[in-house]
């Protein structure tokens, strides 16, 4: 029994380990031009803007640029906290950590040649309106989550890590910016840019990134990926829900699950599962969940996921009523041949070196997090 315990122990770690090596590089490169964002792109600078507004525009162009950065949706975590915590409204936040994983050249040159170009237009059209409609509706119906000015003005410039105890509804007078009588040089602010990314952001995403990442390995392993491979390979068994629910749970990458998703097509999945699949597991995930619902606010996670699951269920369904009956899988071999070739120079690969380093940094910073957070439980403690 403790054999198989250990043994079952094992799987999950290496399931955990597997995920974070696949996205560990690209959150440690989002730490580095998240500390640039935060000294350069100034409060007072973004609300100025279309992006520090409740500008339809903001939520446009947001959208677009995520559409073009080929990162996963931890990856998008730093960049789009970063953007949040700098002044940028919680449309334009949502939109961009919906667009950069969703959808990106990459991911649609794959999808054109894997996936045909029915599904992947529909892919593309998807991929910038989903957003679009998530930035809006957040705009619309988010309460204090609105703008960091409204959730928690006692935040200060570098101050993230709050007492979750009393993180909810505190309120103060005190400017979210302290300005300095001499602007500093621009080496003055790449370094105060980095010790902000690197001492404090990276300290509490890695504290829920690496979390959720070890429930995703134990969701992995408690259902297994052939279980899941036949569950989404008979059309008249499934539902539309419940590939949402199966995605949103796994550690999906648009790029490399859009293989896995063509070969589920090809063996008799209705095509409306490739969209479906795609919108919803890569739009979402543990991880970003839960570093959303900490860090912006539950309402703002549970806005996001709630709306990730219904526009991927309608846009799944509407495309089974357009494409179906009569869609014929993509089977040209020399087109799909050459696609993945041509996709395949496009890809940026990190060696396993780096993959490996990344991933120890990350858990050293979640470890951090977790002495932080004892030790303060035991500071509490021993003053009462």
């Amino acid at each position: 029994m403790l054999a198989e315990f250990g043994e079952f122990l094992e799987k999950i770690i290496a399931s955990t380990w597997n995920m974070l090596n696949s996205s560990s590089p690209w959150i440690i490169f989002s730490f580095l031009v998240a500390g640039l964002l935060h000294e350069f792109l100034k409060p007072e600078k973004i609300q100025k803007t279309a992006i520090g507004s409740g500008k339809i525009s903001g939520v446009f162009w947001t959208t677009i640029s995520g559409m073009f950065i080929p990162i996963c949706s931890c990856g998008t975590i730093p960049l789009g906290i970063s953007m949040y915590y700098s002044g940028a409204y919680l449309g334009p936040t949502l939109a961009f950590m919906t667009s950069t994983p969703m959808i990106n050249p990459i991911a649609l040159l794959l999808a054109y040649g894997l996936l045909g170009k029915e599904i992947a237009t529909i892919y593309l059209i998807t991929g910038f309106v989903a957003p679009m409609v998530i930035g809006m509706i957040a705009n619309k119906f988010a309460g204090n989550e609105l703008h960091i000015g409204l959730r928690n003005k006692e935040i200060k410039q570098t101050q993230l890590e709050t007492d979750e105890d009393k993180e909810e509804d505190s309120v103060s007078t005190e400017p979210l910016i302290q300005l300095e009588f001499e602007e500093p040089g621009f080496w003055d602010k790449i370094k105060s840019g980095m010790r902000w990314s690197f001492t404090e952001l990276s300290v509490t995403i890695c504290k829920y990134t690496v979390s959720g990442m070890l429930i995703a390995g134990l969701i992995f392993n408690v259902v297994p990926q052939s279980f899941i491979q036949d569950y989404l390979g008979q059309p008249g068994f499934v539902s539309l829900f419940g590939i949402t629910v199966i995605a949103a749970l796994m550690y999906v990458c648009a790029v490399g699950h859009i293989p896995f998703i063509a070969a589920l097509v090809a063996s008799g999945a209705a095509p409306g599962v490739a969209i479906t699949f795609l919108m919803a597991g890569a739009g979402t995930n543990i991880p970003e969940l839960l570093t959303i619902s900490k860090m912006i606010g539950k309402r703002a996670m549970i806005l996001y996921f709630t709306m990730v699951v219904i526009i991927s269920n309608v846009v799944g369904y509407l495309t089974n009523r357009l494409l179906m009956p009569g869609f014929t899988p993509v089977l040209d071999y020399n087109q799909t041949q050459h696609t993945i070739s041509y996709a395949n120079k496009m890809i940026i690969s990190f060696p396993d070196w780096a993959q490996h380093i990344s991933s120890v940094i990350l858990i050293c910073y979640a470890i951090y997090a977790l002495y932080k957070y004892i030790k303060g439980k035991t500071t509490n403690k021993a003053a009462v």
